[in-house]
């Protein structure tokens, strides 16, 4: 089974590598010649698919100013359609529905292909954006226009250890037509745990079956890193803040802790009856990091099963 297939069918065990297009700025031939190594460097993963992140600016979403600038990003749609044209496995496509008019979002809809093509739409990261379509809204017009399309929708446990109340996001999502979640960056194992518990015993308790979750993981090659993670609103543990600072190797170590989050997570999703996915990434452009999460990526292929 392909992904969209495992997830039409509520199954999990499959591994991503989730990508941010290049800046918007560069020229068409270095954008190329980026996904040309991107291609070549995740083709020994035997990966299951790709994610390709629609990037907005969340200054408004903190006070806290931003470890590294916001700089636009291409079109996650445009640079999958332009450059990575031999890329052959299926690509989940981020939108960031405020910043599209329902237009937009509509055409867009209508020209995915459902057998290559899964979509995960995002809202607005604050109350002030009101330009473009509604999370809400994106749902309907997926529903209407191309109902095959699977959906996403993202799943932040941080949120949900303060609010209490992800897991019921999450169903109501799902109810909307979500076909399965995809998780902000966990380094926080318990809130990671809760949620999952919380969503399982819910889906029982309606009598409804779970969706796919896809665990993102991503490593920390610098305490800056680890700062940008914090703006991001991930929550990292003292403690893992403390083993990477103290590390030999602050990489081999964000590997290590990564790695064994992401086994624990996977052993309590059988236990549960949860079909989960696993999404690696790189939120820095330092190839050294980049590297590292390949090698993750890696580790992560050989304990899923096939």
């Amino acid at each position: 089974m392909d992904l969209v297939q495992r997830i039409a069918a509520r199954r999990g065990g499959f591994l991503l590598f989730a990508l941010t297009p290049p800046r918007a700025s560069t020229p068409p031939p270095d954008a190329q010649a980026v996904a040309d190594v991107t291609v070549d460097r995740l083709r020994p993963l035997d990966l299951d698919g790709l994610v390709l992140y629609d990037l907005t600016d969340e200054s408004g979403r903190t006070g806290e100013p931003r470890p590294f600038p916001f700089l636009p990003t291409m079109d996650p749609s445009d640079y999958l359609d332009r450059h990575l044209t031999t890329w052959q496995a299926p690509v989940i496509v981020y939108r960031a529905t405020a910043k599209y008019r329902e237009d937009q979002v509509r055409d867009w809809v209508a020209g995915q292909d459902p057998r290559s093509r899964l979509a995960v739409f995002v809202g607005a990261s604050t109350s002030e954006e009101h330009d473009g379509t509604p999370l809400h809204r994106a749902q309907q017009i997926r529903a209407d226009t191309r109902p095959a399309l699977l959906l996403g929708a993202v799943a932040i446990p941080e949120r949900h250890r303060r609010r209490g109340d992800e897991h019921l996001r999450m169903i109501a999502k799902q109810a909307a037509g979500c076909s399965f979640f995809v998780t902000q960056i966990v380094y926080d194992l318990d809130a990671a745990k809760t949620v999952v518990s919380d969503y399982a015993y819910e889906c029982r308790a309606r009598r409804i079956d779970p969706v796919p979750l896809v665990f993102t993981s991503s490593v920390c090659g610098s305490i800056r890193t680890v700062e940008f993670l914090r703006w991001l609103g991930v929550d990292v543990p003292r403690w893992v803040e403390n083993d990477l600072c103290h590390a030999r190797d602050i990489l081999d170590a964000s590997v290590d802790h990564a790695e064994a989050i992401l086994a624990d997570l996977m052993s309590f999703c059988d236990g549960l009856g949860v079909p989960y996915g696993i999404s690696i990434e790189s939120v820095s452009i330092r190839r050294a990091e980049i590297e590292a999460s390949v090698r993750l990526a890696l580790r992560m292929r050989g304990r899923l099963p096939r």
